[in-house]
C-alpha cells in the first residue's frame, strides 16, 4: 500500500506542479451565460469586475496549494490567502505619508509588508438552476493596508486613535444565498462586503497594478448591509442594496440608512459592459465617510490581447466644516474625516469631486501583461485628499506570473497637482515613483 505523503510534502509538490506544469489542462467547466472575456491569469479575473456578488453562472475553478496539501482541493470550503510585500523609491522624502495621496505606498522610500491575508470561503454553485445554494467568506487582513480598509467601530482605534503603521482588519464577513428560480438567478449577500463598483479592489490579487489610482484611493471601501443581485438575462443584471453607510459599523453614531442601486448591461457576447452604480446615497450630510457616490464603468475588449476599462465618478458631502481658516468659530472636523476648503465666511459648505481613470491592458502570454493607467481628479474643495486641487496621474506597470501563485508587478508612476502643493507633505506639485510588489499565494 502506497504511503500518503506528509502535509508539507504535498504542499511543496503543489508549488512544483504549479511552477512547472507538465499535465494538460482538463475540459473547460460548464458555464451559464457568455464566456469570460479575459484570461486569468494573467489578469485578476476572467470576468469584468462586478461587486457584491459572485458572477452568476460562472463556476468555481480555483485551486490552491494549501488546499491541495489539506485535501487535494476536494472540498467546496477553501482556506487560502497570500503574502504581499512592496517597495517604492520616490522623489518625495519628507517622512511618513509623504507620498499621499498616492496609495497604497503612502510612505516614500520604504519596503513595506502591505497585506497578509487569509480567506475562508465557500462559493455558491450559481451554474446549476435546480436548487438553492449558499456560500460565505471570512477575510482577515494584516499589514500597512489596514489603514485603507478600516471601518469605524471595527477595531478602528488602531488607526483613528493610535495611527499604527500596521494593523488588523476583518475586511469581509458575509454570507451568500443563491436562489436559482428568481429570474435567471439571484444572489443575496449579507454582512460586511467590498463596495460594489470600481475597476480596482483593496485586495492585492484583484488589481492589475501594485498601486491604486487616486480615484480609487478616496472613494468608499466597505459597507455592512444586504445587497440583492438579480440576473435577468445574459445582458442585464440589477443590484439593489441597503447598508449602514460607508466604512462604518452599524453600532456607531455615524451609521445611517443608505441605499445602493446598480445596473450592469453586457453586450457583444461579453466583450463590452456598462456598469452604472449609485453606490451610496442618503441625506449626504457630513459624517465619517458619508460620501454620496455615483459611478459609470465601461469595460471593452478590443481584441484577443488588448482590452480597456474606463471609470468615472461624481461624489459629494453636504455641510462639511470649513478648514480654510477664513471663518470665525470654526467647526473641528471629525477624526478621520477631512473638512473642506470652503469660500470665505462659510462655516460649512457643499464639497464635491469628480474623476475619470482609464486602464489599457495588453496580454503578452498567460504569465505576462502590461498596464497603462491615466487619470484626472478634481477635488474641488479638498475634502477627499486634503488639498483643493486638480490632479493627473500616469502609470506604466508590468505583471509577471510564476505559475498561478507568484506575481511580480514593477511600475513607474508620475503625478501632478495643479492648484496646490499636494505631495511630499504639502511641499511639491510633482511626484515620480518607481515601485513594485510581490504577491505569494498559498
Amino acid at each position: 500500500m502506497k504511503q500518503e505523503k506528509s502535509f508539507f510534502a504535498r504542499l511543496a509538490q503543489a508549488y512544483r506542479d504549479d511552477w512547472n506544469p507538465n499535465t494538460p489542462s482538463g475540459p473547460t467547466p460548464e458555464r451559464r451565460g457568455y464566456p469570460g472575456p479575459l484570461d486569468s491569469p494573467p489578469f485578476p479575473s476572467s470576468d469584468y469586475s462586478i461587486g457584491g456578488t459572485p458572477i452568476i453562472g460562472a463556476p468555481d475553478t480555483q485551486t490552491y496549494p494549501l488546499m491541495e496539501a489539506i485535501n487535494h482541493n476536494r472540498s467546496r470550503t477553501k482556506i487560502y490567502g497570500w503574502f504581499n510585500v512592496g517597495f517604492n523609491v520616490s522623489t518625495s522624502n519628507r517622512g511618513v505619508g509623504a507620498n499621499s495621496p498616492a496609495a497604497y505606498y503612502y510612505t516614500p522610500n520604504t519596503i513595506t509588508a502591505d497585506q497578509q491575508v487569509l480567506y475562508i470561503e465557500r462559493l455558491p454553485n450559481t451554474v446549476q438552476t435546480e436548487h438553492f445554494d449558499w456560500g460565505f467568506r471570512i477575510a482577515q487582513l494584516y499589514g500597512q493596508d489596514y489603514r485603507y480598509t478600516t471601518s469605524k467601530g471595527v477595531l478602528s482605534q488602531q488607526l483613528l486613535q493610535k495611527n499604527n503603521p500596521r494593523g488588523y482588519d476583518p475586511v469581509m464577513y458575509y454570507i451568500d444565498l443563491y436562489f436559482p428560480h428568481v429570474a435567471k438567478g439571484m444572489n443575496i449577500r449579507m454582512g460586511r462586503y467590498i463596495s460594489l463598483p470600481d475597476i480596482e479592489a483593496q485586495l492585492a490579487p484583484n488589481n492589475y497594478t501594485y498601486s491604486h489610482s487616486l480615484l480609487y484611493t478616496v472613494d468608499p471601501y466597505t459597507q455592512t448591509g444586504i445587497v440583492a443581485s438579480i440576473k435577468f438575462s445574459n445582458h442585464w443584471l440589477v443590484q439593489l442594496g441597503f447598508s449602514d453607510g460607508n466604512d462604518v459599523a452599524p453600532w456607531t453614531s455615524d451609521a445611517q440608512p443608505t441605499g445602493t442601486a446598480c445596473v450592469d448591461f453586457t453586450w457583444r457576447k461579453g466583450g463590452d459592459a456598462l456598469y452604472t452604480c449609485a453606490n451610496s446615497f442618503n441625506n449626504g450630510k457630513y459624517a465619517y465617510n458619508n460620501i454620496q457616490s455615483f459611478f459609470e464603468t465601461w469595460y471593452h475588449k478590443i481584441n484577443a490581447t488588448w482590452h480597456t476599462d474606463t471609470e468615472t465618478w461624481y461624489m459629494y458631502e453636504r455641510d462639511v466644516p470649513n478648514i480654510a481658516g477664513n471663518v470665525d468659530n470654526p467647526i473641528t472636523p471629525e477624526i478621520g474625516a477631512n473638512g473642506a476648503f470652503c469660500k470665505p465666511g462659510q462655516l460649512r459648505c457643499y464639497a464635491p469631486e469628480f474623476a475619470v481613470v482609464n486602464y489599457l491592458e495588453k496580454q503578452f502570454s498567460k504569465t505576462k501583461y502590461l498596464s497603462i493607467r491615466n487619470e484626472f481628479v478634481n477635488d474641488i474643495r479638498g475634502q477627499r485628499t486634503g488639498f483643493a486641487t486638480k490632479y493627473t496621474e500616469h502609470l506604466v506597470s508590468y505583471g509577471h506570473w510564476i505559475g498561478s501563485t507568484v506575481l511580480f508587478r514593477p511600475e513607474l508612476r508620475l503625478e501632478h497637482s495643479y492648484n496646490a502643493k499636494a505631495y511630499d507633505n504639502g511641499t511639491k506639485t510633482t511626484q515620480f515613483i518607481v515601485a513594485g510588489d510581490v504577491t505569494y499565494h498559498f
